[in-house]
């Protein structure tokens, strides 16, 4: 059952309940109470007795036909004080009394009557009611037709809504997988919903959108694969020519100061031509729709991570935390492997004596954690950081490098693995990179 369609039940229940009362309540006011009619109607028969037989006899006989048809009749007729009965009764049914109308009441199978309103059948009269008990009524009967109405039309009104809804979910659903195939970078991904459908506008703007979008994504990646491809072709030969230069100085460089100014600008060069790989890479990662994943044991893929790793500074402490090293891990191992070193060379730059990496099973998800010793990263700037080129003040010196893409690509990678990252203060004092990943069979 949809979720349209549940959302329409309540609703349409409630008011179908609403309407019942309101139309009881109308028929009452126009036509009476339909309850207490209907209770006349089963109680005729007594209230025939009364009316054609007993009130028909005269005055010195009234009682006497009273008593004979108590013996007869199968239900109770009683005579009590009008006081007592008054006490029984709303203040409608007491004027109706007080003129002599029989009130009935359904709920207790009793019918009240005035005997008279003169004393004319026996002294005191006046003062008497005729009170009849255990009249064949069944009171159910109007609410049970009540319920089987309200029932029967509430079925009848959600057979349309439920086949309405049915149809407006399923293309409902057939949207957000579109945008859910568009949203994880399929961005050939359209909406075919058809042309009679509700909800065919809102597919045609998002259609229209995802065009945009993709012309946009194209647009940017073409340009950012043709700069960089372009880029390493005069890199290539500035480094080449520095080259030459350097090694046609030879003797007449005597203070080696324009050495050190080609060694200087081979440094350049080779900051330039590693911000050309990174952006490529990071296209590479925008471009990429679908992961090459493969099953490896957890040991495996820690061992392939430091093996790639750069040498440790002197002083630092790597701690690799791992209770389930025989687990195997089904992700794309080039990538998770590049994300997991890129947290680590992270560390590397800004821890001071300890960086802990661990690694553990948690319901569904592996967690991965990187965390170190250092400064760590203020809270306003924890989000930031992911973003690509945006760097904190103290990394904008040669001494720790960086372009603000690294981090920019661990969450690419994270996000195609169909996980997500968090930045936490560690206990250790500095940051703390928390990694969440599905496990994929």
């Amino acid at each position: 059952m949809n979720r349209l369609f549940l959302r329409f039940l309540g609703p349409v229940l409630l008011s179908i309940a609403v309407a019942t009362a309101l139309v009881y309540a109308a028929i009452t006011w126009i036509f009476g109470d339909p309850i207490e009619q209907s209770a006349l109607r089963q109680a005729a028969p007594q209230i025939f007795l009364i009316e054609q037989y007993i009130d028909k006899a005269a005055s010195d006989e009234w009682l006497l036909r009273l008593n004979k048809v108590r013996e007869v009749s199968q239900v109770k007729f009683e005579l009590i004080p009008l006081k007592q009965a008054l006490e029984k009764l709303t203040q409608s049914q007491r004027q109706q009394l007080s003129t002599g109308k029989i009130v009935v009441n359904a709920a207790q199978r009793v019918l009240y009557r005035r005997v008279d309103l003169d004393g004319e059948r026996y002294i005191g009269s006046e003062d008497d009611v005729l009170l009849v008990q255990e009249l064949p009524i069944d009171y159910w009967f109007n609410i049970k037709l009540e319920v089987v109405r309200y029932i029967i039309v509430a079925f009848v009104l959600l057979i349309p809504i439920g086949f309405w809804s049915r149809a407006h979910w399923r293309d409902i659903q057939a949207l957000a997988k579109v945008t859910e195939n568009f949203g994880a970078g399929q961005l050939s991904a359209r909406a075919s919903t058809p042309a009679a459908a509700s909800i065919y506008p809102l597919a045609q703007q998002i259609n229209q959108m995802a065009n945009r979008i993709e012309t946009l994504l194209s647009s940017q990646q073409h340009l950012l694969h043709s700069v960089s491809h372009e880029l390493r072709t005069p890199i290539a030969r500035l480094e080449f020519a520095l080259e030459i230069l350097q090694s046609g100085l030879g003797s007449s460089d005597i203070n080696g100061k324009q050495t050190q100014r080609i060694i200087a600008m081979q440094g350049d060069l080779s900051e330039l031509n590693s911000l050309v790989s990174e952006l490529l890479d990071s296209a590479k990662l925008d471009a990429q729709g679908q992961l090459q994943r493969e099953t490896i044991v957890l040991e495996m893929f820690i061992q392939n991570c430091l093996q790639h790793l750069p040498p440790k500074p002197q002083g630092l402490d790597l701690q690799v935390e791992c209770a389930a090293t025989n687990k195997s891990l089904f992700v794309d191992q080039r990538l998770l492997s590049r994300a997991i070193q890129n947290l680590l060379k992270n560390a590397y730059k800004y821890a001071d004596q300890k960086i802990i990496w661990r690694l553990k099973m948690q319901g569904e998800h592996w967690l991965i954690s990187v965390e170190d010793d250092g400064a760590g990263i203020p809270a306003s700037e924890r989000e930031k950081i992911f973003d690509a080129f945006y760097r904190l003040d103290r990394s904008r010196d040669r001494a720790t490098g960086g372009f603000g893409l690294g981090l920019s690509i661990v969450r690419q990678i994270i996000v195609l693995h169909g996980g997500r990252i968090h930045i936490s203060e560690s206990e250790l004092g500095g940051a703390k990179f928390e990694i969440s990943l599905p496990m994929v069979a």
